[in-house]
């Protein structure tokens, strides 16, 4: 066997990557952003504006001028952190998390009352319980991700049990319960695609479960919303107020809805039309149409999350969008489970629809860092087709042959 080289005389090079190249530069953020997972959290903020209005014009109109705001700064907090690598953060997660639970401590001992629970400060502006998935999110994604983690095992599952319930504890004491299911079942999903053992999974969802049903135990309005649940199974006219009027709503919808602003629950019926109800009031002034259309647009995110998540370039990245877009599933299915009387009713809002002020700013900068991940790829993605068509372009010379190394063909001389 013997080896030839083709003559090595310089090259002509197609303009073609060069001109790629410029483009690519030329059209910067734009280019690289995901434009599906933009165009559905686009419509949802949409939806939810237009909502927030129809709930909120006929007795403070101020309330809509706040959510546009919000829109505005949320936007502008996800665009931020969808233009930095979401592999700074990672280096951060520690202090994240940390500072995270001494502000958590700090509502529990300087916190504003509200409805006889502490989960708020700066007359309500800051609600640290909904900063605290995002920092759970963040550590979970940068400590599993680690190359000396080892969720498969026994000691990983008595850390994870550890860290989680350090995150929950405070939590749960402002009373925040429903915020503390949300952080719970959030990291077990992020515990389980890093590789847990199934075994452990069981395990530790039996151990959650006990101590769970011992807080529900122990919280009298806990208590109280889990008996009227109960209580309304067996008799839906002797469900809790708030079910009722929710269920009164979607009746009086239809498939086609009343049109937008027409509904009547949310005039005197029901509690806080603008951030938990909301999606009654959709169900009523849009009807069982409009409501399909905002579920549907709830399962295209979650698709396209974990679309995002597969696609990512390391593992940080991976369980960082899986643990993002498994908390906007898991918040918004608890919320629309209320307002169907599914599960008891608690006091969560509909992600990204209803009204609120560090609950939007959290989901949005969650938004950026999921839009980050995505340019990573799509750049990396870039550029190893740039590498290929300019491996390509090399294997071309003027006549169309061969102009690398290769080894002659056996038995034959050159």
């Amino acid at each position: 066997m013997t080896d030839r080289t083709l003559e090595t005389t310089p090259r002509r090079r197609s303009a073609a990557p060069s001109g790629e190249v410029k483009r690519e530069e030329r059209l910067g953020l734009w280019a690289t952003l995901d434009k599906p997972m933009l165009l559905i959290v686009g419509v949802l903020l949409t939806i939810g504006s237009m909502m927030v209005y129809s709930t909120t014009f006929y007795w403070n109109q101020q309330l809509f001028m706040d959510q546009l705001r919000n829109v505005l700064i949320g936007g502008a907090a996800a665009t931020v952190f969808a233009v930095v690598d979401y592999r700074f953060w990672k280096r951060f997660a520690p202090l994240i998390l940390f500072g995270t639970i001494v502000v958590m401590v700090g509502v529990l001992a300087l916190g504003d009352t509200t409805f006889g629970a502490r989960r708020s400060l700066i007359a309500g502006r800051l609600q640290p319980g909904e900063l605290a998935t995002l920092a759970t999110v963040i550590y979970m994604a940068a400590w599993l991700s680690a190359k000396n983690a080892r969720p498969d095992t026994l000691v990983g599952m008595i850390l994870f049990g550890v860290i989680t319930g350090v995150v929950i504890v405070p939590v749960a004491l402002q009373p925040d319960l429903s915020s503390a299911v949300i952080i719970a079942l959030t990291a077990f999903i992020m515990f389980f695609l890093s590789g847990a053992r199934l075994v452990y999974l069981i395990v530790g969802f039996t151990v959650a479960g006990v101590i769970g049903l011992g807080v529900v135990q122990a919280t009298p309005y806990a208590q109280d919303r889990v008996n009227s649940y109960l209580i309304g199974l067996q008799d839906p006219m002797r469900n809790n107020y708030h079910t009722q009027q929710a269920i009164i709503a979607f009746v009086n919808g239809g498939w086609l809805g009343r049109g937008l602003g027409q509904s009547e629950q949310k005039i005197e019926s029901l509690p806080a039309p603008h951030t938990d109800s909301i999606f009654a009031v959709i169900g009523e002034e849009l009807g069982v149409m409009g409501a399909v259309v905002v579920v549907g647009l709830f399962v295209a995110y979650i698709i396209r999350g974990f679309q995002i998540a597969r696609r990512a370039v390391d593992p940080f990245g991976s369980l960082l969008v899986a643990g993002l877009t498994s908390w906007v599933a898991i918040q918004s299915l608890m919320n629309i489970a209320v307002m169907t009387a599914v599960i008891p009713s608690s006091g969560l809002p509909l992600p990204f629809i209803s009204y609120g002020g560090s609950a939007l700013l959290v989901l949005m900068v969650g938004f950026g860092l999921i839009l980050s991940v995505a340019r990573v790829s799509a750049q990396r993605g870039a550029t190893t087709q740039r590498r290929q068509y300019g491996a390509t372009a090399d294997r071309r010379w003027r006549d169309g042959r061969t102009h690398l190394s290769r080894t002659g063909r056996r038995g034959g001389a050159a």
